[in-house]
């Protein structure tokens, strides 16, 4: 056999092992449509995948965003399967689960496969104000038990170090919150959680817990952040939940106390009163608005409670307490509604949780 023709059946052999290597690593065209991530601020995996997952082999990669070429080098079903970031049987107890180190992969859950989210580096981080909202995306619509979100204490560098529970600082909480009352969109729905901070500027990051209602099953998230200071402009479309200063104990099964419910009328509009969570010292109301058999142009309800009661925080309303009574009037993108339509707002209150008498005026 001459030098050239064994030169020609060594390229040719060459070729084919790199063609069947490419072959193995073809991964499919989208993600899996099932569980669900932290689309904005984007967790580290979602984010690999948003930018990469068209080019997920292209070069430049290494050089334009280091971090994630070295998340895709060490398991490119990180990215592809963003949706997998979860463990089962936690029974709420996280920080026994997941050591320090660990947050970013969840313990190194799934065998493994997510261990790069871990990596220290400078990762790619979204920009936000001292005011922004943690949307989480749900494609199975499991809904949640609760959803707590953290950001890193002042001075945390997460470029430079690794993520311990001590660097974590609860800033954003909601409790039982089902599928059925978050955002329809486009393969699952959505939510969002209003964070409020002050004074906060550079590097940090956003800490993303969901304890899914189907099974106990608990997601975790890792999302890097630049903090550009002062205050940031909400979105356009409204918050579907609270910016709810998180209680000292996690919220416990809400009462069974039958809501509270005003008639509809023609022109009018009723409330329906639920209790979301409770804690000790507090609770969380949830308000559910409807139009009777015509359009209504606005709408104010009223919450008589046994005793006097303070409010700390409301959302999707202006709601104000004046000794035993609760006053919300509707926000100015969710005033009108037509027949037969609802819109919800809740609101954040100190002391034991009664149940109020509840009416509702509409404007026509």
């Amino acid at each position: 056999m001459s030098s050239s023709l064994r030169i020609r059946i060594l390229v040719s052999g060459l070729v084919g092992a790199v063609v069947a290597a490419l072959a193995m690593t073809v991964l499919p065209a989208g993600p899996a449509s099932a569980h669900g991530n932290v689309t904005g601020p984007a967790s580290r995996n979602y984010g690999c995948y948003e930018r990469w997952g068209s080019k997920f082999q292209d070069p430049t990669m290494a050089t334009a965003d280091p971090m994630c070429w070295q998340a895709w080098q060490a398991d490119p079903n990180a990215m592809w399967n963003w949706n997998g970031l979860f463990r089962e049987g936690v029974a709420g107890n996280h920080q026994a689960a997941i050591p320090d180190g660990q947050l970013c992969s969840a313990g190194r859950t799934q065998s493994g496969r997510y261990n790069a989210m871990d990596t220290v580096g400078d990762w790619k981080a979204t920009s936000v104000g001292n005011t922004f909202n943690v949307r989480l995306f749900d494609g199975a619509l499991h809904g949640a038990d609760y959803i707590r979100v953290y950001v890193t204490r002042p001075g945390f560098n997460p470029v430079t170090t690794a993520l311990k529970w001590s660097d974590l600082e609860l800033v954003s909480q909601i409790g039982n919150t089902p599928a059925s009352r978050w955002t329809t969109v486009s393969g699952g729905v959505q939510i969002d959680l209003p964070v409020a901070l002050s004074g906060r500027t550079g590097r940090a990051m956003v800490y993303t817990i969901w304890q899914a209602s189907h099974l106990d099953q608990s997601y975790y998230f890792c999302s890097d952040v630049n903090f550009s200071g002062g205050g940031s402009t909400p979105p356009t479309t409204p918050p579907t939940t609270p910016p709810t200063t998180p209680p000292t104990t996690p919220p416990t099964t809400p009462p069974t106390t039958a809501p509270t419910t005003t008639p509809p009328a023609a022109g009018a509009c009723s409330a329906t009163y639920t209790v979301a969570s409770t804690w000790q010292g507090g609770f969380q109301g949830d308000v559910a608005v409807r139009a009777g058999s015509a359009a209504i142009k606005g709408w104010t309800v009223r919450l008589t409670y046994p005793g006097s009661q303070s409010v700390q925080q409301g959302w999707n309303a202006t709601v104000t307490a004046a000794g035993n009574t609760v006053t919300a009037a509707n926000a100015s993108y969710n005033g009108a509604l037509a027949a037969g339509a609802t819109t919800n707002f809740g609101f954040i209150g100190s002391g034991a949780s009664t149940t109020p008498t509840v009416t509702c005026t509409a404007t026509v």
